[in-house]
């Protein structure tokens, strides 16, 4: 959410932001608010001056009742009642006003870095840099599902007649393989000085709305009936809502925690045979980090967390890339993002496993998330997130670039010591 101030001075830039977010159909909204606010500020400004005058007056009623002069404090009373009155009619406009105000302010997407290609969809995404040699070996790689079958490591079936489609039971090695990237990634970074923390999985509307859009909260979020509670999509939601209402010390920024939890998500519509099995789901494990930090600083942060993936997938023997997301595939709360996509043998292409995002002080704004510097003043922190790693899709990309011939699984010398020591997955 950007800041009203710099819409009301810069009306044009903000539409300048819409139309290369492709949402031209928000355009109105920038005059729309810009009236409103005009009227909420007079609205604001009569209330606030009748609500000084009568208790500059309610002052003077206490010290003539002091005085004895009880005739002219009830007097005076009566020019009391009827600013009582007239702030009645004003002050229910005031909340209506500034709601329609907030209401809006939500839905204008934040301004995007200058850097961002623009583009209307992620067909337009930029490729920034591989790392890593993808390669195809010679026999034919089988489907993620096929290869966990033959090692007795999944049960879609019995997924099915429990849970319905998008679930899944992982056994064995393979369960264990799944268990052992997330305890990796969880000590990889807290070598890296990150602080681990297991949050909620359940969160209120309150900090749903603070860390996502509406179109991305109607999409992914399931409610729980009945009560003011959300099942988390990523931990990062519960982990900015842990600043919200907060006035921090900037002497003690960055916040840096990396933090584990299931994940749910609705994941609507149909989607094609690669992003079946275990590619797209409802349910879900994840090691993600978030940073809130001084705005100077979230550009070096971004870089560090995305740097922090591609370290970590590499280490696993996985090639990578990274992808910068255009302005049409950036939600509206982003200022910048990229995602991380691994190497697929089979399908002789990359794709998806992480996804890194500058929210620059949009979250901060919604959750009041400030900082208080040296000198006493305030400002909204900035706030990042982005993926270490979220099996058991991870587990695709990583099945398929440690696949032997004989449908054994290598295991990279840095996971073994989360696998008992096994160099080796077989049959």
């Amino acid at each position: 959410m950007i800041d009203i101030k710099f819409l009301r001075e810069n009306p044009d830039i903000v539409r300048q932001n819409i139309k290369n977010k492709f949402q031209d159909f928000k355009l109105p909204m920038v005059d729309e608010v810009i009236e409103l606010d005009e009227k909420l500020r007079k609205t604001k400004a009569e209330a606030d001056e009748l609500r000084s005058k009568r208790n500059k007056i309610s002052k003077e009623i206490g010290a003539l009742m002091a005085q004895g002069k009880k005739e002219e404090a009830e007097q005076v009373k009566a020019s009391v009642a009827s600013i009582g009155e007239t702030l009645a009619g004003l002050e229910p406009l005031e909340a209506e006003l500034e709601e329609k105000v907030k209401k809006i302010m939500m839905t204008i997407p934040n301004i995007i870095d200058p850097s961002v290609p623009i583009g209307k969809d992620d067909s337009e995404n930029v490729e920034i840099e591989k790392f890593g040699e993808p390669f195809v070996p010679e026999f034919e790689i089988p489907y993620h599902t096929d290869i966990m079958e033959k090692l007795n490591g999944i049960d879609l079936d019995s997924a099915r007649k429990v849970a319905g489609n998008g679930f899944y039971y992982l056994m064995g090695d393979i369960a264990r393989l799944h268990s052992a990237v997330i305890s990796y990634a969880r000590d990889f970074m807290i070598e890296r000085g990150f602080t681990y923390c297991v949050p909620p999985f359940m969160i209120r509307s309150e900090v749903v709305t603070g860390v996502m859009s509406f179109a991305e909260m109607d999409a992914m979020m399931y409610k729980i009936e009945g009560e003011d509670l959300y099942l988390i999509g990523t931990s990062e939601h519960s982990m900015i809502g842990k600043f919200i209402d907060t006035l921090n010390d900037e002497a003690k920024l960055p916040y840096t925690l990396t933090s584990y939890s299931p994940c749910f998500r609705k994941e609507k519509g149909a989607h094609g045979i690669e992003e079946r099995g275990v590619y797209r789901i409802h349910q879900f494990e994840k090691q993600e980090m978030i940073v809130v930090c001084k705005p100077e600083e979230s550009k070096m942060w971004y870089d560090k967390l995305w740097q922090n993936t591609v370290d970590l997938f590499r280490s696993l023997d996985v090639p990578v890339r990274t992808l910068e997301c255009c302005s049409g595939d950036l939600a509206d709360l982003k200022v910048k993002s990229c995602d991380v996509e691994a190497w697929s043998p089979r399908q002789k292409k990359y794709f998806e496993v992480g996804s890194c995002s500058n929210l620059g002080d949009a979250q901060s704004r919604r959750l009041r998330i400030r900082v208080k510097d040296e000198n006493g003043n305030k400002y909204f922190a900035h706030t990042l997130n982005n993926t270490v790693v979220a099996p058991p899709r991870m587990l695709i990309a990583f099945l398929e670039n440690n696949l032997n011939e004989d449908g054994s699984i290598r295991i990279p010398v840095a996971l073994r010591p989360y696998m008992g020591g096994k160099e080796v997955i077989k049959g």
